[in-house]
Order: structure tokens, then sequence, then C-alpha cells
């Protein structure tokens, strides 16, 4: 099994495209492919770096400050740089792990359900009341595993949008809305491609108390600083 193929189908896939689709254990197998990646990305999304930070370095949990919302700008606005980079880089490989055990698993579907799954969780997390974050450094991390050239046009756009408006909601929602379209026309194209577009509509639905600030012009805009 070439690289390629890994993937494209993962271990799994390329298990099941010889033949094994219609014996019991393929069936099984095939089951797997699917409910391994969700699990691991949502159990891995559900550790949220700025819940662990603010409580084990501040003794306080960030969400009962700023906008309430436990991500990096909120972090960035309460507790300063070294704070939100550390949880961007925690939230973000989360999702880069889980999307990479996807890949094995079941390639492009089952790297895009594992980041989809840490997206859920992020948002939505097991271990502190399903109260999170709106996912967008995990999808980043998502992106980055599952198509590097992507990740880099996205990232440019996500750049000039946030340098001139100073909006990071705009950006991430900007970015997102242009993911499944830059995505299929620089990778293979199949029916995984439903998964991005679910990505996509979670990440987008979790920010729509952004949009209505946004309309109505009572959108904060990025410092980077700690504020007073």
């Amino acid at each position: 099994m070439t690289f390629p193929d890994l993937r494209i189908k993962g271990l799994i896939g390329w298990y099941l495209g010889n033949g094994s689709k219609t014996t019991v254990g393929g069936i099984a197998l095939l089951i797997l492919a699917f409910l391994v990646p969700i699990a691991v990305g949502y159990f891995l999304g559900s550790l949220n770096f700025s819940l662990i930070i603010s409580k084990k370095k501040f003794g306080e949990d960030v969400r009962e400050h700023g906008s309430g919302n436990a991500g990096t700008t909120n972090m960035l606005r309460t507790y300063g740089k070294t704070a939100a980079v550390m949880t961007l880089l925690g939230d973000f490989m989360k999702a880069v792990v889980s999307a990479l055990i996807g890949t094995v698993c079941f390639g492009m579907m089952g790297a895009h359900l594992a980041g989809l799954a840490c997206i859920v969780g992020h948002a939505f997390p097991i271990y502190y009341h399903f109260k999170g974050g709106k996912g967008v450094a995990c999808a980043a991390g998502m992106i980055l595993a599952i198509s590097p050239v992507t990740f880099l046009i996205l990232f440019l756009f996500f750049a000039i949008i946030v340098g001139w408006t100073k909006y990071v909601s705009l950006g991430s929602i900007m970015c997102m809305l242009l993911y499944p379209v830059i995505l299929d026309s620089v990778e293979p194209k199949g029916a995984w491609m439903i998964v991005p577009i679910l990505c996509t509509a979670l990440v987008v639905w979790l920010h729509r108390e952004n949009i209505k600030r946004l309309r109505e012009g009572k959108e904060n805009k990025i410092s980077f600083g700690k504020k007073k």
C-alpha cells in the first residue's frame, strides 16, 4: 500500500477495498472505521485547553470573564498573549492528532469524521458540562492535517481579513465558508466532501451570536494585549 492509498483510504478502507466488504468481519471493520475516529475526536476535543489553563494557572474559569467563551480569543483578552498561545496550540494539536488517527483508520473520510467530532467535543465538552468554545482552532488543526495546501490558502485569507478588519470572528467565519470550496479544488473529490460541509455548518452556527453582533456593529475587535 502506498502513502497516497493510506491518505485517501486508510488502513481499514484499503483492506475493505480488497474484497472484504461483504463478510461479517468486513462489516464490523467498516463500523469501527466510523466509530473509532468519532470517539477519539470527541474525547480529545473535550479536553478544552482554555479551561485547563485558566483553572490550573489562574485558578479561574475563563467562561466567567469577557465574552464567556472558552476559546483562544477570550483567553487573549482576559489573560494575555502567553495564555492565548498555549490555548491555541493545545486546541490546534488535539485536532491534528484526531485527524491523523482518523486518516490511519479510514483515510480522508476518517480524518474528517474525527475532525468534526473534535469540534463537537470542543464546543460541547463532556468534561466541562457541555459548555466549550467555537472550534476555530480545532478546525484549523484538522485542515492542516488533512490538506496543508488548503490550510495555507485559508490562513492567508484569515490574516488578510483580520489584519484589515480586526474581527477574528469574521476571518474565522469567512475561512470556514471557503473551506469546502478550496478543499474541493485542491484534493481528490469523493463522497466524503459532505463532512467538510458539516464542519463548516457547525462552526458558522457556533458563531451565530458573533454574526448578529457583526451585523449590528457591536462585535469586539481584536487587540494583542491583556485586557485591563
